[in-house]
């Protein structure tokens, strides 16, 4: 299995989780979303990080991480700007049409 596809089955488990729900999730767990309700930016000082790195470190532990990248998979999928689920959106729109045809497939089995 490889990279896209492994990320894909992670979200098996959001199929059927409906959109409002999954936004729910994202804006009142997110660690980014409470970061910047409270107007806070994370502290490292003296590093120069990238984007990538910067939401690989906020969304290290947030338990919001799989339902943003989600639910931006059912938004914006192949046209994602930004940094959702600590992925950027160069990963999200490759992994989009592995996630969208994992979708596909398991909807045609039985």
């Amino acid at each position: 299995m490889n990279y896209f596809e492994e990320l894909a089955s992670r979200l098996d488990r959001f199929e059927h989780v409906p959109d409002d729900v999954l936004w729910d999730i994202v804006t009142h767990e997110g660690t980014c979303t409470w970061l910047y309700a409270n107007d806070l930016k994370p502290d490292w000082t003296g590093e120069s990080l990238t984007d990538r790195e910067v939401a690989a470190r906020i969304c290290a532990g947030c338990t919001a991480r799989w339902a943003c990248l989600e639910l931006e998979l059912r938004t914006h999928g192949d046209q994602a700007i930004g940094v959702w689920g600590a992925l950027p959106a160069e990963d999200i729109r490759a992994l989009h049409p592995v996630w969208r045809a994992r979708r596909q497939g398991r909807r045609r089995t039985p």
